[in-house]
């Protein structure tokens, strides 16, 4: 019977995989199970061997359990099957080959990659703007590889009011390793600034990397942003409206585009109280302040002359609706901008917790490729 029990409670898991998280700390669990599968994989092979010796529910347990371990193993087969036709998608968005180089020609996921392990590389923090109540700071991983190199400006997550430079900062190791310098930024945060502060800021980040482009060899005619949740809704929108010409790109990870619509379908309470996030950084209700809804939607700027964009967000995403992306998506197609768009059918808000995990997988090739294919970062 405990065999049985723990197996049902497995199973019940396992549901992740596959349904939308409808509470906040079980949609922290779901980022455990598609991410972190092998674990659970394990564990449920175990419970199936240990049947050998159980005579009591032993059928039972067994077709639980071949069940559950079913449903654990789907997010490797899904992200084999999202890989397998990711380059050639790749090369029909930005042409043939676009972005292929000697570091990514290799397979978008890999089973053995779960296991990997990358060594951080050291950062400097710099203060890169001082106003009259604070100080904002960046972290800077030096590109390692020699000459100016283009410069990825990394905006966090934290529905605009917490979370800070340090968050997730695997990637960011992984790009200086690819050739990248990478300047992880701290903002304002609400409620007591409020948008547009944040894109003020980076605004102020890209002035001060390039005062100090040549102490950091930053090749300033090359560089990208690159957000998650909130800080994709930032740098979307700086990208879309600052007009600057060092801009080449922007990295959307599972942003707001649409802070009308957004506000007008709110994330379950059970989840996160999103209107009351868009409220705080936004000055008040759309019913209060509606142009700061407008003037704050990456969505509204998209037009000829908008850069490339790489969209990422994952389908069970419960935290930011994957309505926004596929509308952001529409957008771009409508006024021939070049870009891609990941599509992750498990995953939920988050996934790139794991860098090695599907989703980690699958978005690190995607953004490397996308940043090769718009600002090269020359020989390695």
């Amino acid at each position: 019977m405990p065999r049985l029990i723990l197996l049902i409670i497995l199973f019940l898991i396992s549901l992740l995989t596959i349904f939308k998280a409808f509470q906040y700390h079980l949609w922290l669990l779901a980022i455990g199970v598609t991410e972190f599968s092998w674990l659970f994989i394990l564990i449920t092979l175990v419970l199936l061997a240990t049947g050998i010796w159980v005579n009591k529910y032993q059928l039972e347990g067994t077709l639980v359990g071949v069940i559950t371990l079913v449903l654990f193993l789907s997010p490797y087969i899904r992200a084999y099957n999202v890989g397998n036709s990711l380059k050639n998608n790749f090369d029909t968005a930005f042409g043939n080959k676009a972005g292929l180089s000697s570091n990514n020609d290799r397979s978008p996921f890999s089973i053995f990659r779960l296991f990997s392990v990358d060594k951080p590389i050291a950062s400097k923090t710099f203060i890169y703007v001082t106003y009259p109540d604070t100080t904002m700071s960046l972290d800077y991983y030096p590109a390692q590889v020699s000459g100016k190199k283009p410069c990825v400006i990394v905006i966090h997550g934290g529905s605009w009011s917490s979370g800070d430079s340090r968050q997730l900062a695997e990637l960011n190791s992984y790009l200086a390793r690819r050739g990248y310098n990478v300047a992880s930024i701290n903002y304002r945060l609400a409620p007591k600034y409020q948008s547009p502060a944040p894109v003020t800021d980076v605004q102020a980040a890209l002035n001060y990397l390039h005062k100090h482009a040549e102490e950091l060899k930053i090749d300033t005619g090359n560089f990208i942003l690159l957000g998650r949740s909130a800080g994709a809704q930032i740098a979307l929108l700086a990208a879309y409206t600052l007009h600057n010409a060092g801009i080449k790109g922007v990295i959307d990870f599972y942003g707001p585009a649409d802070m009308v619509w957004g506000y007008s379908v709110p994330s379950s309470p059970l989840i996160m109280d999103s209107r009351g996030v868009m409220e705080a950084y936004l000055g008040g209700s759309y019913h209060k302040v509606p142009q700061n809804y407008a003037s704050g939607s990456p969505l509204a700027f998209v037009d000829k002359t908008t850069v490339p964009t790489l969209i990422i967000h994952g389908y069970n995403d419960v935290l930011v609706a994957y309505e926004h992306s596929r509308c952001l998506n529409e957008k771009l197609q409508q006024n021939g901008i070049k870009h891609y768009w990941l599509r992750l059918p498990w995953a939920t808000h988050g996934f790139d917790y794991n860098l090695n995990g599907p989703g980690g997988q699958l978005s690190t090739y995607a953004v490397e490729r996308f940043l090769n294919a718009i600002c090269p970062a020359g020989p390695k």
